[in-house]
């Protein structure tokens, strides 16, 4: 299922009697990322699909096996919206700006469907989506130069950094549209921590940085300028074992 649109399987048998089905298994996958974007990933369950598409859960049943196929197949085919070249398409020149490209797709596509934030990615769905992005992050890694084994882990240190930040910023928003509170609020209710209980001689570096304004103004400008500190840092770092 998750190669459908590559490997497109034709029909066994003769064709059943009656009406044409009027559902297929993309608009089945479609539906369950519509839902899951609007409502949450506990509103995709087979039941508020089918509800969705208009069909008995049984029929669904008949084009996806379980609630676990159907999410491995929502995840894999939201990987593949990233807008990322493939072997011979025009990509940046500077091995730098092919991973800022992956950033970017990759933090727009955690803000549109912030329920992967809470995906485990320990054991992902192996198919187009996925492997599509680990392609293009090798081949970006490859340039460099380095040892097979080194490229690897490059790309592998890359993806983390740039997935679970993506993840936690999607996790951030999601959280002040369900509880319709600001972070700014939210920390505004807790300032009698800093004047009641805040001991100034156990966090001494804490406090030098608060007085020195080191942590910034909380926006999202800061956010952003904080998150391509850490991933300009780690690409200093491997670009650095390409010159020793």
């Amino acid at each position: 299922m998750l190669w459908r649109k590559q490997r497109p399987v034709a029909p066994v048998g003769k064709p059943a009697l009656g009406r044409r089905p009027t559902l297929d298994l993309d608009k089945v996958v479609d539906a369950g990322i519509a839902l899951a974007d609007a409502k949450g990933l506990a509103a995709a369950s087979m039941n508020g699909v089918a509800k969705e598409l208009g069909v008995g859960t049984m029929t669904l049943y008949t084009y996806v096996p379980s609630k676990d196929e159907l999410l491995d197949l929502m995840v894999d085919q939201v990987l593949g919206e990233r807008d990322l070249p493939g072997p011979g398409d025009p990509r940046p020149a500077d091995w730098r700006d092919q991973i800022y490209l992956y950033s970017d797709q990759t933090r727009a596509m955690f803000s549109r469907h912030p329920w992967l934030a809470g995906i485990s990615t320990i054991r992902p769905p192996v198919g187009p989506g996925m492997l599509a992005a680990r392609e293009y992050l090798l081949s970006a890694c490859a340039v460099l130069g380095l040892p097979a084994r080194q490229t690897n882990t490059a790309a592998l240190a890359i993806t983390t950094y740039i997935d679970s930040a993506a993840g936690l910023e999607a996790e951030s928003e999601q959280l002040e549209k369900s509880t319709r509170q600001s972070h700014d609020a939210w920390w505004h209710e807790r300032n009698d921590l800093w004047e009641t209980y805040f001991d100034v001689e156990r966090h001494p570096t804490m406090t030098a940085i608060w007085h020195a304004e080191g942590y910034g103004d909380g926006t999202r400008e800061a956010a952003d300028e904080s998150y391509r500190f850490g991933l300009d840092r780690l690409l200093d770092g491997i670009q650095s074992l390409a010159k020793a």
